[in-house]
């Protein structure tokens, strides 16, 4: 653990990592709920707060900054109120935008989630509302996206590929992307909600369980995995599955089993993919090998769902849970 708690603690610090993606905000809207409407038998919520917090590409940029490396963003957002709320919260928590291209023809895809509760009850989630852009990317935006993905990668230590299908993540920029990382060097780490099929020949991915079912079904296996990221041509694939912890399949290594980090049960799962896409490139991005690299994403990942709403992890708390803990990986016995 040392080895993993000086990488933390000096090299962290100074590896840029590029994160090209969908950029969302994610609104939290708190509020009160007194009484039953007369017009009809619902329940009428008397709005309190409305926090705009990044999600999704912007998430995971969050991530990185939080864990002490230097993010990157390449993305696109809409010049409206959510766009622009986004981009102050990414600035102001140390994201580099400079690369965003903003457009007037782009709605900020915005999900919003209504947290309600009676009188000094805790809130919970009842409902969440999502604003989709249904634009189609110009081929100028595209070409502009190309652009300063070139410009950002050029200095990047580890580049994540954060493809939520809102359109970021095209197959140009893509092939971009594989062609940057080999060139240079460095690892190319991707997560796709819907196309990780079609994003072959990165460094490694991190599907959670429901991901990897869209590909090989509900009742896969172990080897069913190491063939996936095989065919894929990952040289490791770490699958997440939500409080069963995680798994490693790596080539030339049989597979590994880590387990959920702190409370069985989680607060929160929203954005927890980001943070463990976040902290496993950075790690990998310092010279930590897969191995290490997943026990780093696993304390992330179980720091981060234990707190409300979508969060980011600190080096601090990455470190504490991290020298806490016993070891938590086993090889999986084939």
């Amino acid at each position: 653990m040392t080895n993993i708690d000086e990488t933390i603690r000096n090299i962290f610090p100074g590896k840029t990592v590029v994160i090209l993606g969908d950029l969302v905000a994610d609104q939290f809207l708190n509020g009160t709920i007194s009484r039953v409407s007369r017009e009809a038998p619902v329940f009428i919520l008397r709005h309190e707060t409305t926090e705009t917090i990044p999600g999704a590409a912007a998430n995971a940029a969050v991530n990185v900054a939080s864990l002490g490396g230097r993010a990157k963003l390449v993305g696109l957002a809409g010049k409206d109120a959510n766009g622009c709320l986004l981009i102050d919260k990414l600035q102001a928590e140390g994201v580099d935008c400079g690369l965003v291209v903003s457009d007037t023809g782009f709605s900020t895809t915005t999900k919003v989630r209504v947290l309600a509760a009676q009188h000094y009850a805790a809130r919970q989630q009842v409902i969440r509302i999502d604003y989709e852009n249904d634009a189609v990317i110009s081929s100028e935006i595209e070409q502009k996206l190309r652009e300063n993905f070139a410009e950002a990668a050029g200095s990047a230590d580890a580049i994540i590929v954060s493809d939520y299908n809102y359109g970021a993540v095209f197959p140009a920029i893509f092939d971009d992307a594989r062609s940057m990382a080999a060139d240079r060097g460095i690892p190319l780490i991707v997560d796709s909600r819907y196309r990780l099929a079609e994003l072959s020949n990165a460094t490694s991915a991190t599907p959670n369980r429901e991901e990897v079912e869209q590909m090989l079904g509900k009742h896969f296996t172990a080897d069913d995995c190491s063939r996936l990221r095989e065919t894929l041509s990952y040289q490791a694939l770490l699958v997440t599955n939500g409080n069963q912890g995680m798994t490693l399949f790596e080539q030339d290594r049989p597979p590994r089993q880590f387990n959920v980090v702190g409370p069985p049960e989680p607060v929160d799962v929203t954005g927890a993919g980001d943070t463990v896409i976040a902290a496993y490139a950075l790690a990998l991005a310092s010279g930590l090998c897969f191995g290490d690299a997943a026990t780093v994403a696993n304390h992330a990942g179980g720091i981060v769902v234990m707190k409300k709403g979508t969060a980011s992890v600190k080096a601090a708390e990455l470190l504490e849970s991290l020298n806490g803990a016993s070891e938590t990986a086993s090889v999986i016995a084939n």
